[in-house]
Parts: C-alpha cells; sequence; structure tokens
C-alpha cells in the first residue's frame, strides 16, 4: 500500500479467506489509482508537497468521524501512544507519500511504485545490521531476484533513467519501510484513529513546511487533462482522497480480518499489477519488455522474502 495510509492489525487470523480476497482485491485497485489520478495535477502545475497535504488534509476530515466513532471517547489512547502517530504521521504519511508523488512527477508510476516495494528487502537488510545474524537463504534469494529485478526494471541502457526519481522512489521505500514497522508496533489504538491522527499530522507538517517556505507549494487551480479530455482540478483529487485513501483504507482493513496477515500481504501485491493497468489506460504509461521482467522479478523477489517467514518455508 505505496501511497495508502492504512494500518493493518497484527497477528490476525482471518476466517473467511474467500470473501477478503475479494474485498483485499478492491483495496488493492483503490489503492494503485493513488499515482495514476494524481500524475495529472502533478503536469498541471500542482507541486508534490500541495499534493500530498491536499490528500493527507481532505483525507483525515473524510476518516475522523470513523475514528471518532472507533475511539468512543476514549481520547487518552491518543496522548498515550503521541510517538506512534507522530512517528506514523511524519514518516509513513508526509515522508512517503512526498517521496513517491515527487518520483511520480518524475518517471512512469509502475517504476516509481516498483522501487518503492524494495522495501521489505531494505528491512531484510536492517535486520541483517542489526542482529548480525544471516537471514535465511530463501530470505537472500528473494532479495537477490529484486535487485535483479531494480536493474531491469530502472533499465539503464534502454530507458535513460531519471537517478533523482529512482532516489525518491528509493526514499518512498524506506518510508514504506517505516511503515511496516510502525504498523506491527503493539497498540491499543484503533487503526482507524492512528490513520485519522497520522494523516492530520502529516497535514499540518506539510502545511507548516509550505508556509515556512521550506517546502514548494503550487495547487493551480485549473482544468487537468484526464482520459484525453479537460476536468477540474478536484476530479483527480476527490478520487485520490475518497478512493485511494478512505475507501481503500477501510476495505483493507476489512480484508486483513477476512484473510488474516500473511494472505492479506501477499494479496496487497496486486496493487503494483493495478496500478500499471491504470496508468497505462488513464495516462498511456507502457513499460517495455525489459522494465515488465525486472517487474515480475521484483515482485517474485518480495514473494520469497515473506514466504520466508511462514512455518512451511522454514
Amino acid at each position: 500500500m505505496s501511497a495508502g495510509v492504512g494500518v493493518e492489525p497484527p497477528h490476525i487470523v482471518g476466517d473467511r479467506p474467500g470473501s477478503g480476497v475479494v474485498v483485499g482485491l478492491a483495496s488493492a485497485l483503490a489503492f494503485g489509482a493513488s499515482g495514476p489520478f494524481v500524475k495529472p495535477l502533478l503536469e498541471a502545475g500542482w507541486t508534490p508537497g500541495a499534493a500530498v497535504f491536499a490528500r493527507a488534509l481532505c483525507s483525515a476530515l473524510v476518516l475522523a468521524p470513523l475514528a471518532a466513532f472507533a475511539l468512543r471517547g476514549s481520547h487518552r489512547l491518543l496522548r498515550e501512544e503521541w510517538r506512534l502517530v507522530l512517528g506514523f504521521g511524519l514518516v509513513a504519511v508526509a515522508g512517503t507519500q512526498l517521496c513517491y508523488f515527487a518520483a511520480v512527477a518524475r518517471m512512469p508510476v509502475g517504476i516509481a511504485l516498483l522501487v518503492e516495494y524494495l522495501a521489505p528487502v531494505l528491512l531484510v537488510g536492517l535486520a541483517w545490521v542489526r542482529t548480525r545474524h544471516v537471514p535465511p537463504r530463501l530470505t537472500l534469494a528473494g532479495c537477490g531476484v529484486a535487485i535483479l529485478g531494480l536493474v531491469l526494471v530502472v533499465d539503464p541502457t534502454g530507458a535513460r533513467p531519471d537517478l533523482v526519481g529512482v532516489l525518491l522512489a528509493l526514499g518512498a521505500a524506506v518510508g514504506l519501510g517505516a511503515y511496516f514497522v510502525l504498523s506491527a508496533r503493539p497498540t491499543r489504538l484503533p487503526p482507524v484513529a492512528l490513520a485519522a491522527s497520522g494523516l492530520g499530522v502529516g497535514a499540518f507538517a506539510l502545511g507548516s513546511a509550505g508556509l515556512a517556505g521550506v517546502l514548494p507549494f503550487a495547487a493551480p487551480f485549473v482544468d487537468v487533462t484526464l482520459l484525453g479530455s479537460p476536468a477540474p482540478w478536484y476530479v483527480p483529487l476527490a478520487v485520490v482522497v475518497l478512493v485511494a485513501t478512505a475507501f481503500a483504507y477501510v476495505s483493507g482493513v476489512a480484508a486483513t480480518v477476512r484473510m488474516g496477515e500473511r494472505l492479506a500481504s501477499f494479496v496487497g501485491l496486486s496493487e503494483v499489477l493495478f496500478a500499471v493497468v491504470v496508468a497505462w489506460l488513464l495516462l498511456g504509461e507502457v513499460p517495455s519488455l525489459v522494465q515488465a521482467a525486472g517487474g515480475v522479478l521484483v515482485v517474485a523477489g518480495v514473494v520469497l522474502v515473506r514466504l520466508a517467514g511462514t512455518p512451511t518455508a522454514r
């Protein structure tokens, strides 16, 4: 869930995997629409900072009633978990989405998302450094396959890669890794409350940076090109807020409850495929054969890394 903000409750055992897969695919499709629908805004003159600020602020307002209902007056949980909320808002929301949108402004959506999905590989490297324990061979194999896939995705010989865009996408991968770590942290704070409060923190931080002149802010209210026709600026923004954030988050949590965390993490990989398809239909972005092969290797590598954590693999 690159540009997504939902937090999946850890260690949930689903008892309705069939319906969960359907809901999970719908959630992945919604999350995957984020980049393709925000790119017309970026091409119309919006800066990544302004786009992320608008998404975070509007999504926080949409999710606020759900968060209030989930808390049921237990606002002290927010005070107790202020460090988690602050880290989630600044890193998982503001930092990750800012890097991802900035990368999307410089390179195809699918390529940026594939680079971001190297986050599990980065976490393996971090764990290796911290524990000094060599990961299982299946994990190392998955990392090697994913890194080879990254080389093909970037396609340095044929695609003339934007190195700044690649670095920004890697920054989004670091942020996504932080999101995974924060998501797994045990907490009594309801997921929707963490998402809404984190979005609010992210919006406040981005807005403050924009007012201070630290972060470039531009959001011209002009028509954008959508499906080859002009459309008001608020149409793609509404899709990003209502579909790619609010609906994607709620459906993602519902899917995880039905499937369980492990199956949900694999179904979530379909976000990459959906993002590529939506970008193709909406923006006409088609990866080269080399990049497509690299994308398959990246996804396969991430699958191997995740399989290494299952009892069967061990």
